[in-house]
């Protein structure tokens, strides 16, 4: 980890089961940038109850059934394949655990910790995530067109030239 603090921030969004190259990518951003990587998971599960100053938030299920978490809980799994796919002590990372509609509890942070960029991944391709986008839309794109910063999209399934894409078959 670095010594020191960082004054430039990235934010990546970071999903169970999301490729390694979107955390790669955002190391290399953050190492370009010489800022610190703040990985952040949103659980759609759950809803604000609390906002602290950090950014951090107090969240409770929508389902009730389900078990109450601690505020900052962050799943240390989800801690150990951040480590392992930056693989750089030199790059300062934090976690924060966070609730509701992704987008905007990426969008909340970003302004709050005042970040330079944005990164997420792009959606996979088939049946599943075709039909989640069409519910829910992508986050990518409500991040590009609701908030000021860059949001940088890193392909996760690369369609080769020719071929059509998931939501074209």
């Amino acid at each position: 980890m670095a010594e020191h603090q960082a004054e430039r921030k990235i934010l990546v969004g970071v999903t169970y089961g999301q490729p390694d190259i979107v955390l790669r990518e955002a190391a290399h951003f953050a190492r370009v940038f010489g800022a610190a990587l703040v990985c952040a998971h949103v659980d759609p599960g759950r809803y604000v109850v609390e906002e602290r100053p950090d950014g951090s938030v107090v969240s409770l299920p929508l389902d009730p059934e389900l078990p109450e978490l601690k505020d900052t809980d962050f799943d240390q799994g989800l801690v150990a394949q951040v480590r392992t796919a930056v693989a750089d002590d030199s790059i300062e990372l934090s976690f924060r655990e966070l609730a509701g509609d992704v987008a905007y509890a990426l969008t909340r942070l970003a302004d709050i910790l005042d970040v330079e960029l944005i990164i997420v991944g792009s959606r996979r391709g088939g049946v599943r995530a075709g039909l989640k986008q069409f519910l829910t839309g992508s986050v990518a794109a409500h991040l590009a067109h609701r908030q000021h910063r860059p949001v940088v999209v890193i392909p996760v399934a690369p369609v080769a030239e020719g071929k059509p894409l998931p939501w074209e078959e």
